[in-house]
């Protein structure tokens, strides 16, 4: 559901934020500030498992769009998330093997927008985010998913390791992106699969990595060594697409 907030400053509004429910991606509090007003903030923020993120005053000045930060602001989610138990039922209502792809430490924004898009298009079920050291569904990536964050789940969990395990419980297998993985075109992508592609610069975190099934590359013949992530990510979405028609 799109809510279209951004970012909240003000102990009062960003109190009623969290009070109201809405998903803040992350809280920054002005280091060493504890009265009761911003205890109660951090308390909320703690309950709903936000990054708490404590700078200097500096840094929220330089934040801030009102000049009336009051000592926090919060950054809030464009459109809420969904669960990993909604992208198993988004398959289930198709009637197809679940497909899903997981992105581990996507950090721009556009590239994060663009690969939902992708997801939508090539008949993913819905995207995993980690909730530490990547983006959220912010406005740009709204934006950039070209409305495809109207149908296609997004969730944010804690451990990515610990999802993919719970998932192979239900049957996913999973093929992380890795340049010294097999050609995509001999792996056998079929049946309810999962798709993880890493970060813009590091890839796929060696953790991450060791918990999937396989790895695969993409076969590349120019001067550089590299594709964007949300490129990598549709080229290997759509290698899923094409032997799921075969």
């Amino acid at each position: 559901m799109e809510k279209n907030i951004g970012t909240i400053e003000g102990r009062n509004p960003v109190l009623e934020a969290f009070r109201a429910g809405n998903a803040v991606d992350k809280l920054y509090v002005l280091k060493g500030c504890f009265d009761g007003p911003v205890q109660s903030i951090v308390r909320e923020a703690k309950k709903q498992g936000t990054l708490i993120d404590f700078v200097d005053k500096t840094r929220l000045d330089q934040m801030s769009e009102t000049g009336h930060h009051q000592g926090v602001i919060a950054k809030v989610a464009a459109y809420d998330y969904s669960s990993v138990e909604d992208i198993l039922a988004n398959a289930k209502d198709k009637g197809e093997d679940p497909f899903i792809i997981i992105l581990d430490g996507i950090e721009d924004p556009h590239n994060l927008g663009a690969i939902i898009r992708t997801a939508n298009l090539s008949g993913a079920h819905g995207v995993i985010i980690p909730k530490h050291r990547a983006v959220g569904l912010t406005s740009t990536v709204a934006k950039t998913s070209a409305g495809a964050l109207n149908y296609t789940p997004v969730a944010k969990v804690t451990n990515l390791s610990q999802t993919i395990d719970e998932l192979k419980d239900k049957g996913l297998w999973f093929a992380a992106a890795a340049m010294d993985g097999d050609v995509m075109y001999r792996a056998n992508l079929k049946g309810p699969i999962g798709l993880v592609i890493g970060n813009e610069g590091n890839g796929v975190s060696r953790l991450v990595r060791e918990h999937c099934d396989l790895t695969v590359s993409i076969p590349m013949s120019g001067d550089i060594d590299s594709l964007n992530a949300s490129v990598a990510a549709g080229v290997l979405a759509f290698e899923v697409v094409r032997q799921r028609m075969s």
